[in-house]
């Protein structure tokens, strides 16, 4: 009797002990969906809520297209921080959730084709905390305009074996989750059980594309440029557009090719045209290092070597020292400050992301301390808040403002009538990007450059100012043979044994304008790849795989 007793209770007592060893009381589990799925992914079509979610919406098999909203809905018996504490039980809460999160598996045709440990920092949305909900759902794709780290998960999931794998008809698509844990770069990953799984059946058709979208688009009349009459090879053109068409080339939404000051190419693709305004984020930036050129031209500004402290009493701002002092016009123009500011870093206190939310983006900026590892102008690190401050200061010190300044100064003589500012907390023009065009109209402003500054027989804007701002100021860490000028990027590009220089403009998504050094080219490239790891290598690929082709045949 005393052996049967045992083997009845001690399976109780140590289920007992793991409920007990949980951190967090999880929610209970009241939805019978829920109930019925516990440790499945089920798939949908878009965001169904929990409470809408039916049996009958589950798929068993999806047409995935380009544009589709391929959701999942995961189903746990526990929540991810408990799963985390399972793994390791010596770690506080914290240092739970900034050591591991849920790793996710892809599998086509039973075939295991990717797998990534999602960042500690990614969360699931409302109803997705991580501590006690047991459900959560992701999209995978989607046409909503969300922008979530699972949908960049599956784009690295295709162009690390899925794409490949997803040939034309039908597969069998499966993912795992599993929690994980890594404690530092010197600890191996510590993987769990498996928490939840599912699958569905994918259907791929490469779309059947028309005419009208391979063939070179026609340039229609009222252009404002003197149309090119330089050949080109039309075929290979023709195959960018089928490469874009079949999303290969992936959100591209114009491109313009100007030769000799005249327009060679214009072509428009997912919905624009020649009047789409275009949010080319970051690439707003190298306005404000032309509309510095043109304030100091005019004597406004007495030139870029001049310091914060002839603008601000920094002693008004938090963590003053003497460093903060020294910093020029120059230092902010190259992205070499020494303000404990990066973009880069996700951890950074002066990280844009941390920004924006505040009510004051000049007295963010300001109130950063230094970073005690840099010297001003001596490294370079991307900060955003830099050139929020720069269009401040050219605020400040032209009489009428700098929205007015610029339209009078650079766009009126440029016949640039177009563009959509956004505006800082303080309504004060945005320098930090966004500043929305036409293709054309960027065009125009990136001729500017190459024309060394000439527009229509005038001198807008001084060689001198363009020199420097064409000249490699610094380097770009970790990136070979890449440089830094005044707001503007630099690179180099091969094509058949030769060598080709190019300044850019680069904002996110893959939006670029670039002026060659040596080719008589300015190149316009805006997309809406926002966020999305392949944006800029997209257009390395359509001008060294296309357009160099194309002209340079």
């Amino acid at each position: 009797m005393k052996r049967i007793l045992l083997l009845v209770f001690l399976p109780l007592y140590s289920i007992a002990i793991a409920q007990n060893s949980d951190l967090y009381k999880i929610d209970t589990i009241k939805n019978e969906l829920h109930k019925a799925n516990i440790g499945k992914i089920t798939f949908m079509n878009g965001n169904i809520p929990l409470d809408q979610y039916q049996p009958s919406d589950i798929l068993k098999s999806y047409e995935l297209k380009y544009r589709s909203d391929l959701n999942i809905r995961v189903f746990m018996q526990n929540s991810v921080a408990n799963y985390l504490h399972q793994l390791a039980p010596d770690l506080s809460p914290e240092k739970l959730l900034k050591s591991g999160n849920l790793q996710f598996s892809f599998y086509v045709d039973n075939k295991l084709i990717y797998t990534e440990n999602i960042h500690h920092g990614c969360n699931f949305g409302s109803g997705g905390n991580k501590n006690t909900s047991t459900t959560f759902r992701v999209p995978l794709t989607s046409t909503k305009g969300e922008d979530w780290w699972a949908m960049n998960m599956f784009d690295r999931f295709k162009e690390n074996g899925g794409k490949k794998a997803l040939t034309d008809g039908k597969h069998l698509f499966k993912i795992e989750i599993r929690p994980y844990i890594k404690l530092d770069e010197n600890t191996p990953v510590k993987t769990g059980n498996l928490i939840a799984e599912g699958q569905v059946q994918l259907i791929i058709k490469t779309p059947k594309l028309t005419a009208k979208q391979i063939e070179v688009q026609p340039i229609q009349p009222n252009s404002d440029w003197e149309i090119s009459n330089f050949p080109f090879d039309k075929k290979k053109i023709e195959l960018l557009n089928v490469t874009i068409a079949n999303y290969n080339l992936k959100e591209i939404t114009s491109i313009v090719v100007i030769r000799e000051g005249k327009l060679m190419l214009e072509e428009y693709f997912n919905n624009a045209d020649r009047n789409t305004l275009h949010d080319t984020r970051s690439a707003g930036k190298s306005f404000t290092s032309t509309l510095m050129g043109l304030a100091i031209q005019d004597g406004f500004i007495k030139d870029e070597n001049q310091t914060l402290k002839k603008f601000y009493d920094l002693k008004q701002f938090d963590n003053y020292e003497v460093k903060k002092d020294s910093i020029k016009l120059k230092d902010l123009l190259t992205m070499s400050s020494a303000f404990d500011g990066s973009d880069i870093r996700g951890d950074s206190p002066g990280n844009e992301e941390n920004m924006y939310p505040s009510e004051n983006w000049v007295k963010f900026a300001l109130n950063l301390p230094m970073d005690k590892a840099k010297t001003n102008g001596g490294q370079w690190d991307y900060f955003t808040a830099g050139v929020v401050l720069l269009g401040d200061i050219l605020d400040k010190s032209i009489p009428e403002g700098l929205e007015k300044y610029a339209a009078e100064r650079l766009f009126k003589p440029l016949n640039i009538n177009q563009y959509q500012w956004q505006y800082t907390p303080q309504k004060v023009v945005n320098t930090a990007g966004s500043l929305q065009m036409t293709s054309l109209e960027y065009a125009k402003y990136a001729q500017l450059y190459k024309n060394n500054g000439v527009w229509n027989g005038k001198q807008i804007l001084s060689p001198e100012w363009i020199h420097k701002t064409f000249t490699r100021q610094i380097q770009i860490p970790e990136r070979d043979n890449q440089f830094y000028g005044y707001l503007f990027w630099n690179k180099t590009i091969a094509y058949e044994g030769k060598k080709y220089e190019y300044f850019y403009c680069a904002g996110n998504g893959g939006n670029q304008f670039i002026i060659f050094k040596e080719l008589p080219l300015v190149i316009i490239i805006t997309s809406k790849a926002y966020n999305k790891a392949y944006g800029h290598p997209q257009a390395d690929t359509i001008i060294g795989d296309y357009i160099l082709p194309a002209v340079l045949k």
